[in-house]
C-alpha cells in the first residue's frame, strides 16, 4: 500500500528530484517545497516500468513569502533557483504561493483566492490526486487527498477547483503518456 513512507521513496528514485531536493535545502526558501509532476509523474513512470524522470515536463518548485508581493522579489528568488537549475540540467518554474492571486486570471481567465501557505496552494491542483508536495526543509510529505488514487491511477477533478475543462484537458493530457490512467466524471462512482 503507498504511504507517505513509500512515495517519498518512489519520488526520490528520480534522480533529479532527489538533487534538486539537496540543492534547494541549501538556499533556504521560506516553506519551499518540491511539487506537482516531477513527484506523481515519477510515481506513474514507476508503477509504469519506465525509467523514474520519463515524460516529466518541469520540476516545480513552490515557496511562500507574503512579506513582499512585487514580481522583483519573486524574479530575485527565481534567480537565485537557476544556477541550481542550470547545474541540474532540468527546466525549473519557481513560484511565490503569497502572490498567484495577482497574475491568475490574467493568465488563465479565472478568480484565484489569496493564498496563506504553499500547502493552500498545492490543494489547489486541478486533479484531485495530483495534489502532493515534498516539504524542502522537514522532507515531509504533503498530500491532502492521500494516495490512494494516486496509486490507482484515478483522475478525479479537484472540488477546491472546479474547473471542468481545464481538468478534463489536463486529465487528458496524463493519460496520453500515461494510458493506463483513468478519468473519473463527478459523480462516477465505479471507483
Amino acid at each position: 500500500m503507498l504511504d507517505a513512507a513509500v512515495f517519498r521513496e518512489i519520488a526520490l528514485s528520480n534522480p533529479h528530484n532527489r538533487r534538486l531536493l539537496e540543492g534547494l535545502a541549501e538556499l533556504a526558501l521560506p516553506q519551499c517545497h518540491l511539487t506537482a509532476g516531477c513527484l506523481f509523474q515519477t510515481l506513474w513512470n514507476v508503477l509504469s516500468g519506465r525509467p523514474p524522470h520519463e515524460n516529466i515536463k518541469d520540476y516545480d518548485v513552490f515557496y511562500f513569502d507574503g512579506g513582499d508581493l512585487s514580481w522583483e522579489a519573486e524574479d530575485a528568488l527565481i534567480r537565485r533557483v537557476t544556477p541550481l537549475a542550470e547545474r541540474l540540467g532540468l527546466p525549473v518554474e519557481v513560484k511565490n504561493q503569497a502572490r498567484v492571486h495577482l497574475w491568475y486570471r490574467q493568465r488563465f481567465g479565472a478568480d484565484y483566492p489569496q493564498l496563506h501557505s504553499v500547502r493552500d496552494g498545492i490543494s489547489r491542483y486541478l486533479v484531485r490526486c495530483t495534489c502532493v508536495g515534498i516539504d524542502v526543509a522537514t522532507g515531509g510529505v504533503f498530500a491532502p487527498d492521500g494516495f490512494a488514487d494516486l496509486a490507482a491511477g484515478i483522475l478525479r477533478i479537484n472540488p477546491v477547483i472546479p474547473q471542468p475543462g481545464k481538468w478534463q484537458t489536463k486529465a487528458e493530457s496524463y493519460r496520453a503518456r500515461w494510458p493506463w490512467l483513468r478519468i473519473v466524471e463527478e459523480g462516477d462512482q465505479f471507483a
